[in-house]
């Protein structure tokens, strides 16, 4: 069997229980190094394997999962953040099927929820943004023209951007050019939720100079949008003159 994990944002305490408790109980663990916090892995038990998939290709990966397969043993592919989100997972899942091994998916805390937390930002607001759009600037993986950043920023929607800081010239340029408006708020988040944690506000036309000025090159979010902004409509729900299903409104 082999489980995947969403390590969390990077806090080695906001793996879900469920995944502490599945890191615990494995026999094989393969993390991905370059992004996933070492801490976690105290929540290992003694004698497990562990191996370090940022030193890894697909192939090897699989081998350590067939040879823990033939030996009776539990894996656990501990991914960062939520494993749906740039995770490389759909393809391990493939080749799992293709071998007959049996997976399940452990749900994870996303570094865009660990970025709202360090704003304190709300990517909903209403009157200003009901859509997150969630993507990343074309570099080496392209990008479906389609879903370029220009044409993405003509949604004036929230905009979350994985891995784009060092391309963060390249996408100011396209998110001014799509419609963003210069002074637009904007962030730079950098290791949302791990010790060394920072958050810059800048606006879309400082967004480059920001990530420039602090030496930022990567483990970093870029987050653009009216959410960041002072001005919104108080919600619905907590209004006293609106009523919900669960009480009555004084408009009623």
């Amino acid at each position: 069997m082999v489980h995947f994990v969403g390590a969390g944002s990077g806090a080695a305490d906001l793996i879900t229980v469920r995944g502490a408790k599945l890191l615990g109980e494995a026999d094989v663990v393969i993390y991905a190094g370059s992004l996933v916090n070492p801490e976690l892995l105290e929540y290992v038990r003694e004698g497990c394997e562990v191996h370090n998939s940022a030193e890894m290709t697909l192939e090897q990966v699989l081998d350590v999962v067939k040879a823990a397969e033939a030996a009776g043993k539990t894996t656990v592919r501990l991914h960062t953040g939520d494993s749906s989100i740039y995770g490389a997972v759909r393809e391990q899942f493939d080749q799992l099927e293709k071998l007959g091994v049996a997976y399940d998916v452990c749900p994870g805390v996303s570094s865009f929820c660990g970025a709202a937390a360090a704003l304190r930002a709300e990517y909903t607001l209403p009157d200003v943004s009901q859509t997150v759009i969630i993507t990343r600037a074309a570099g080496r993986t392209p990008v479906p023209e389609r879903e370029s950043i220009r044409s993405l920023a003509a949604h004036q929607a929230t905009m979350v951007l994985f891995l784009s800081t060092s391309l963060a010239k390249k996408l100011q340029e396209d998110l001014l050019a799509g419609g963003y408006a210069p002074d637009t708020p904007a962030a730079v988040v950098y290791k949302a939720t791990w010790p060394e944690e920072k958050a810059f506000r800048c606006t879309v036309e400082t967004l480059a100079q920001t990530v420039e000025e602090n030496g930022l090159t990567k483990t970093a979010l870029l987050i653009v949008g009216g959410c960041l902004g002072e001005e919104y409509l108080r919600s619905k729900l907590y209004d006293p003159e609106f009523t919900t299903e669960f009480r009555k409104g004084s408009e009623a």
